[in-house]
């Protein structure tokens, strides 16, 4: 599998919990590779931008809101099937239906205030990384473990 990058926004509760060192560090240890980051307060139009998918149903107008009431941090993650590990770290969107151990079965609260967003495949994770991130504000660079991590014979 080739290396891929995904989108993490760890949400305003996440923020404001304090859980930011704890989020990263599962997605490092894992041995994904953050290659982007930045906190922020997203935009309203930003917000409709990520979100647009889900226009229309109930909870919308409440995730909106939500996704802008305070700061986010959004990391470009980087890894050999990133976007899976991701989504498995993270676990379930309904934390009543996440396993223990992952994100959101650990600390996360209602389905709304879950902690983390993160993209779903890898047509959203462009779609989605080009709506937060430029270019530039992505890097390159090798982990000390990456050889360990990532043989060339698998």
């Amino acid at each position: 599998m080739e290396t891929e990058q995904t989108l993490v926004l760890i949400k305003p509760d996440g923020v404001q919990r304090g859980l930011i060192g704890e989020v990263i560090a599962r997605y490092e240890r894992k041995g994904l590779k953050i290659v982007g980051m930045k906190l922020q307060q997203l935009r309203r139009d930003t917000v409709e931008a990520l979100y647009a998918i889900h226009q229309g149903r109930s909870f919308y107008d409440v995730l909106i809101e939500f996704m802008t009431s305070a700061p986010i941090v959004a990391l470009v993650i980087e890894g050999r099937n990133a976007i899976e590990l991701v989504r498995m770290l993270n676990g379930d969107t309904d934390p009543t239906k996440s396993q223990p151990g992952t994100i959101r079965g650990d600390l996360s609260v209602n389905v709304t205030h879950n902690i983390v967003h993160a993209s779903d495949s890898a047509e959203s994770a462009k779609r989605e990384l080009d709506i937060v991130f430029g270019p530039e504000e992505r890097y390159k660079y090798n982990r000390v473990d990456e050889v360990i991590l990532h043989p060339t014979v698998v």
